[in-house]
């Protein structure tokens, strides 16, 4: 499914008009349509319910107006508040005011904030309230009367239900500027926008569903939209039955270089997560001084010993051994815990130039490019980086800030600019392709900071390539099946509680959903209510 930007969903409103008749009018009568039907899925006494909906003067009014009407003639006891005087809306918008005024819909004039005010009574006591004020034309913060009714409603504790975007969210990135509305479910027309993905914003739509508006899928399916947010029917394809004649060799073998003193845990991780996507087999190669102690610690991962520094680091030494070992492998994955001693970072820049088989690049390994990024345009085979924001940071010197705020356009950036599959970890993975196409991934939870977690998705990633994945879908596929080991570990055990090896335990049930089609569908996302919507009808 895309994600778009509020230009890219205005070009889709022109085209439809444009190229295939679907006039405006008809889109805003789809979207009121649509969300109820929404509702009262969400809501199982909507039509029995009081229900205030409180209108902008924009399109996004116009929505709350046709929302209005349809609650109403299902039976609901509705009440609209408009924020603007009635001669001031104009189009689409004015033509509804007008359907519901001749219906005989209740509607208050809001023009002051005196006038809201005395309408607080009135507005509080609605079961529910629909949040129809600012969609998704906004630039800059909410003002004015809007501003007012944004900060009351989200005093009033009643569930607040959002369409489009949650009012004074914006629609293009993560950041927010207050006020917003506080949702407890977002009803976003056609294609969800980019805000209701990336955080913090995605804190203030609470539960999302996706509403047809009758926008022709080919449209919404355009190449030329560079934003997807991965579905589960897409993973379900990687994992085609397998073979009846299928042996251990049929699905690939991983060479993992991990590992240094007091960071063990990190290449064991990383080898586990390699065999539970189903690599065949794994190699670890650690330094000499820990073969011993991996040996004893994994017992289907098979471990190699190479020359080692004074610190007991992987040695530069150990390139020439390193290439060896790479015969018959499909992939390497390096980086958790190795270190980064100057030797062990000047070994880790030579195998980027001198690789035959693909990379899987994280933490020290990319931690070991930051003073010579350019390097990873020499690779010769595909490389998937998979940093958190830190590391990404480190190197590109720039702020941690500033990735977590651009994550969009510094993945775009970054994959272009060093021809790399980029896979930036965090809540909303990002997975940034060369040719411009990016992923976000819909699964995941705060159960998952923890460490050693990200350890285990570079050995997913390193083992679905190692079965004949691309490159590019390894990294999709295997950021949304971390997340979903994540959740389903988050629902047995809570999230204080969860370690990285609980990822591992919960990999085949995560699979075992995805092919059986048992994974919520797109349209669901992970719920984020607020805590003070005690109230849902």
């Amino acid at each position: 499914m895309k994600v778009v930007t509020a230009k890219e969903m205005q070009e889709l409103d022109r085209r439809a008009g444009a190229e295939y008749g679907v006039s405006s009018l008809i889109l805003m009568e789809n979207a009121g349509a649509g969300a109820v039907r929404e509702m009262d899925r969400f809501f199982p006494r909507l039509y029995r319910s009081r229900v205030v909906v409180v209108c902008g003067k924009g399109n996004n009014g116009g929505d709350g107006l046709v929302v209005a009407r349809h609650l109403a003639n299902r039976g609901a006891t509705v009440q609209v508040f408009l924020l603007a005087k009635k001669g001031e809306l104009k189009g689409d918008a004015a033509t509804n005011l007008g359907i519901a005024e001749k219906s005989g819909l209740p509607l208050f004039q809001v023009t002051t904030v005196q006038d809201l005010h005395a309408h607080r009574e009135a507005l509080a006591a609605g079961d529910l309230i629909v949040d129809a004020i600012l969609g998704t034309g906004l630039t800059g913060p909410a003002r004015g009367i809007a501003a007012e009714a944004i900060q009351l409603l989200n005093t009033l504790g009643r569930p607040l239900v959002a369409l489009d975007l949650p009012s004074g969210l914006g629609s293009d990135d993560g950041r927010i500027v207050e006020p917003c509305v506080r949702a407890h479910l977002t009803l976003t027309f056609a294609l969800p926008k980019r805000s209701l993905l990336l955080f913090p914003a995605a804190r203030y739509a609470g539960e999302i569903r996706v509403v047809d508006i009758g926008i022709p899928r080919v449209l919404l399916a355009d190449p030329k939209l560079p934003l997807n947010l991965t579905e589960h029917e897409e993973v379900r394809a990687a994992f085609p039955p397998r073979d009846p004649d299928a042996h251990k060799g049929t699905y690939g073998h991983v060479l993992v270089l991990a590992g240094s003193p007091g960071k063990t845990g990190a290449a064991a991780l990383c080898s586990l997560g390699a065999l539970r996507i189903g690599a065949g087999l794994v190699t670890l190669a650690v330094p000499e001084g820990l073969n011993e102690l991996m040996e004893v610690k994994l017992t289907e991962v098979m471990t190699v010993g190479l020359p080692e520094t004074e610190e007991r680091t992987v040695a530069f030494q150990a390139r020439d051994d390193l290439l060896n070992l790479m015969e018959g492998k499909r992939v390497l994955a390096l980086g958790p815990g190795l270190s980064t001693h100057p030797e062990t970072v000047r070994l880790v820049v030579d195998l980027i130039r001198s690789a035959k088989i693909p990379l899987v690049i994280d933490a020290d390994g990319v931690t070991a490019l930051s003073r010579q990024k350019e390097m990873l345009s020499k690779a010769s085979v595909p490389v998937i980086l998979t940093p958190h924001p830190g590391e990404l940071s480190r190197l590109l010197w720039v702020p941690k800030e500033e990735v977590v705020d651009k994550r969009i356009p510094i993945a775009q950036k970054v994959a272009s600019t060093y021809n790399v599959h980029l896979v930036l970890k965090g809540a909303r993975t990002t997975v940034a392709e060369p040719g411009g196409q990016i992923y976000v991934n819909p699964t995941g939870n705060p159960g998952m900071a923890t460490g050693g977690v990200g350890d285990v998705l570079t050995g997913m990633i390193a083992g679905l390539v190692s079965q004949g994945l691309a490159p590019g879908l390894a990294a999709v596929v295997g950021a949304y099946l971390h997340g979903l080991a994540g959740d389903l570990a988050c629902q047995h055990l809570g999230p204080e509680a969860m370690i990285a090896t609980d990822l591992l335990d919960k990999l085949p049930e995560a699979i075992r959903a995805v092919k059986d089609g048992t994974v919520p569908p797109s349209g669901l996302f992970p719920r984020y209510p607020p805590a003070e919507h005690t109230s849902p009808i």
